[in-house]
């Protein structure tokens, strides 16, 4: 999360803007997409043994950190960037859309175990938001904190994903596979209450979207318009070495007098970002526009289509 976060704040992602692989690229998309610096607050979630170790819980559960300022400017987040590891990390850097600047609008979101953040806009929140909370379950309603759309999409998924179990359910372990399938009824509802609510005017949604449980990991990349690009994705298997100052390396290439170990001793690990974070741009694997990462426990990775039906797909151009 350090390196991630001086690299966002120092200088410029050189493909922070269009993210068309194929550069087919609209000049709203251009004009609409993330700003270079994203200054309405932060929040990182990082999974820890703790309470698993005073008996609490089986497993790693997560530590919430949400400040609404820009990340460098918190000396208590660089303190604790500094002298905290964990072996699963969530960190998100906000353009707040409509609601306010406050750090509970802040992802990660956290629901027990499971932690879930968003890049992009669910639209039309307003003209469906109750209608999606009457599909939660009391408690995935009763943890909803703040107003983002991206926070009542999370309680939703969760209300899909245990079934409306409730608080109860919430330290379960779930496959992959069922957080897959919850994600796509999650998106589906969205899309459908849109559509019954506006018909053809309801606008297109950007759901780039990643959670887990501290174990297993599920990330998407989505938009339902037939030719507009949700904003990039993309994941790494490798360049945990190239980021990890223990390595012979350093995410811009420079030198560092500091490593200590070799490549080769580096373990399994994914990396899921929006944009490449280090200098070696064949270390990164663009997500495909509708498709979606799944990683095991094992580390094992697995690509699908998040296939939908054609008439789900909007012709709007809303936000991105």
């Amino acid at each position: 999360a350090h390196s991630l976060a001086k690299q966002v704040h120092e200088h410029y992602l050189p493909k922070l803007l269009s993210h068309d692989p194929h550069e087919i690229t609209t000049e709203h998309e251009v004009t609409a997409r993330n700003r270079l610096f994203n200054v309405d607050g932060f929040g990182v979630a990082w999974y820890t043994p703790v309470r698993e170790d005073f008996g609490q819980c089986a497993g790693p559960r997560p530590a919430l950190y949400k400040c609404a300022q820009p990340p460098l400017h918190d000396t208590n987040f660089r303190s604790l960037c500094a002298n905290t590891a964990t072996k699963a990390c969530f960190a998100h850097i906000r353009a707040a859309t409509a609601t306010p600047i406050v750090s509970v609008n802040n992802h990660p979101f956290v629901f027990g175990r499971h932690t879930f953040m968003h890049n992009g806009v669910v639209e039309n929140f307003i003209d469906i938001s109750r209608d999606m909370c009457k599909l939660m379950d009391n408690d995935s309603y009763a943890n909803i904190s703040g107003s983002t759309d991206s926070e009542h999409f999370a309680a939703l998924y969760i209300t899909y994903l245990t079934e409306g179990k409730g608080k109860s359910s919430w330290d379960q372990q779930y496959s992959v596979t069922k957080m897959r399938d919850a994600m796509k009824k999650t998106v589906k509802t969205v899309i459908e209450l849109q559509k019954s609510k506006l018909g053809d005017k309801c606008e297109a949604n950007s759901l780039n979207i990643a959670t887990t449980d501290g174990c297993v990991l599920f990330a998407m990349r989505f938009r339902n318009h037939a030719r507009e690009q949700p904003p990039s994705l993309y994941w790494s298997s490798k360049a945990g070495v190239t980021m990890n100052s223990k390595y012979p390396d350093h995410p811009d290439g420079k030198e560092n007098p500091r490593a200590y170990m070799k490549p080769e001793e580096h373990g399994s690990h994914v990396i899921v970002a929006s944009e490449p974070s280090t200098y070696k741009a064949k270390e990164w694997n663009l997500i495909e526009k509708n498709h979606c990462i799944m990683v095991e426990t094992t580390g094992s990775v697995n690509v699908e289509e998040i296939t939908y039906p054609a008439e789900l797909n909007s012709n709007a151009t809303g936000s991105l």
